[in-house]
């Protein structure tokens, strides 16, 4: 994914959240003067392998097995830390640095690539956080246009982020521990980011040509959604 191509669907959220496009920017920008630079063989070769993207809904406690038997792990947000409590190994987190930054920080320091993100609503953190954090193994991102060592690989929150970052380094079959789109103890807010969550994964499985199976109610919905989005090129 680059950004040319995401930037629509970037536009379509700002207007439905009424988001602020100059403040990612100046979070963004936040980020890029306490970064250093990753390259994303830093990850490790994902290519053709399982990736699990771990999201944090609390089903994860009864589907620790879907990330144990893949072979590699990416964790949205705290799902890193229901994973490390049942003894399965994280290979990447990524956090907006809104729940368990000291999860993050840790695991910088440990060795663990970190996607720390940069949105509008938080500077405070970035400035907090990344300098706690090992540069080494910090990639920063943004889902802005990146500047740079700070990259947009796609994606909106954290578990569809880890999604597109493990796509765009090649990574074979996708499966979702730990997702519920339909959690009925969320708040409005994060129940709508659900869904352009699941709008999002939908386009990256049909770039893929690959099926996800947490998507099985939610494909005619998320098709209409992202063809009033991205007109021609959702066919693309």
């Amino acid at each position: 994914m680059n950004f040319d191509t995401f930037e629509p669907v970037y536009e379509a959220i700002l207007a439905d959240f009424g988001f602020d496009r100059a403040a990612d920017e100046r979070a963004r920008d936040v980020a890029a003067d306490l970064a250093t630079p990753f390259p994303l063989d830093r990850l490790g070769d994902w290519e053709g392998e399982t990736v699990a993207v771990a999201g944090a809904a609390p089903c994860l406690a009864d589907e620790v097995s879907v990330a144990r038997d893949a072979d590699v792990v990416v964790a949205a947000s705290t799902a890193a830390d229901v994973l490390a409590d049942r003894g399965v190994t994280v290979d990447c987190m990524v956090t907006d640095l809104d729940k368990n930054p000291e999860t993050a920080a840790q695991l910088t320091r440990e060795g663990v690539p970190v996607a720390a993100h940069a949105h509008g609503d938080n500077p405070p953190a970035v400035r907090e956080w990344l300098p706690r954090f090992a540069d080494e193994w910090t990639l920063a991102t943004t889902q802005s246009a990146p500047v740079g060592p700070v990259r947009n690989t796609g994606g909106f929150t954290d578990g569809d982020r880890a999604a597109f970052l493990a796509d765009h380094v090649g990574a074979g079959e996708l499966v979702f521990p730990g997702w519920n789109f339909d959690d009925p103890d969320v708040d409005p807010m994060k129940a709508r980011k659900l869904d352009w969550a699941a709008r999002l994964l939908r386009w990256l499985e049909r770039r893929r040509g690959e099926r996800f199976k947490i998507l099985d109610s939610r494909r005619e919905a998320a098709d209409a959604a992202l063809r009033e989005t991205l007109g021609d090129r959702f066919d693309d």
